[in-house]
């Protein structure tokens, strides 16, 4: 195995302390803020280290390539993007407070989310269609390092699915700026230019996510094996169950205990020194 450790600022003695405790019989060092202990074992210690110095680490096989997967799966909210995209519309009708609110409890699985999702989206009753693209356009941000790990799974022939239970008219730009493969998102309902506060068809909850997940898979005909999933709450878990590797992004405490890895302080492209290179880097 070897322990990956990444962060803004590792200093050099958390390096060591970490080999010392790991067992690791080198250094090495990958990018910038990013190395790799090789042949480490685990210890007592790493992860209270690690969260002392804000550096996020990770046990993983030393022969695991990024290229022997096929599949990454993402969520978007707080995940591929910084915002909660219903949050920001509930902020154009004077409710984004309570709104929120109800985003977090949603997130932290103490409320059933079909019932949060119908609640928040019945705020937006009457809200301008034009707010869906003020909306993108003004407050959807990528969540740091999205680009880099986009282009880098990519080179590794991976293909993109995004799964979102926000809504399509930001996951289908999202989809066309960035070149993802698939998307999988709530449609709102809008009648003469107006949001009805109704989502059309079948809600997108943790089953949908999961559902879109397994359907991709079937079309590429690959296994659990071969796929990657990224997200940050409680509704992601049943599709990040489906992947061989599982990895919580800045996530509430009931997603990082039921994940492979957690990244808790760096961007999104921390994913990627998870994995080996097909060159070996």
């Amino acid at each position: 195995m070897n322990l990956i450790v990444q962060g803004y600022d590792v200093p050099t003695r958390a390096l060591k302390q970490l080999a010392q405790i790991s067992g690791a019989s080198r250094i090495e060092q990958s990018a910038p803020g990013v190395f790799r202990l090789h042949a480490a074992s685990p210890g007592e210690g790493i992860a209270s280290l690690c969260d002392q110095h804000q550096i996020d680490w990770a046990l993983v096989p030393e022969s695991r390539r990024l290229d022997d997967f096929r599949l990454l799966v993402m969520d978007m909210d707080s995940t591929l993007i910084t915002i909660e995209t219903i949050d920001e519309l509930a902020d154009f009708v004077g409710k984004k407070e309570p709104v929120a609110a109800i985003t977090a409890q949603a997130m932290r699985g103490e409320i059933h989310y079909d019932e949060s999702l119908r609640r928040r989206v019945a705020v937006l009753e009457g809200l301008g269609e034009d707010a869906l693209e003020r909306v993108y356009r003004e407050r959807v941000r990528l969540s740091p390092g999205a680009e880099n790990l986009i282009s880098g799974v990519k080179r590794a022939g991976l293909k993109i699915l995004l799964v979102s239970g926000g809504f399509t008219h930001i996951t289908e730009r999202l989809k066309s700026r960035l070149g993802l493969d698939y998307t999988h998102s709530n449609v709102l309902e809008v009648v003469n230019g107006r949001l009805t506060g109704k989502v059309q068809g079948r809600i997108v909850n943790a089953d949908g996510k999961r559902d879109a997940l397994l359907a991709v898979r079937r079309e590429l005909g690959i296994g659990k094996e071969h796929t990657i999933a990224m997200g940050d709450g409680a509704n992601d878990l049943k599709f990040m169950a489906e992947a061989g590797v599982s990895i919580a992004y800045h996530a509430k405490p009931i997603v990082r205990e039921q994940t492979t890895h957690a990244l808790n302080y760096v961007g999104l492209d921390g994913a990627l020194p998870l994995f080996n290179r097909a060159d070996g880097g």
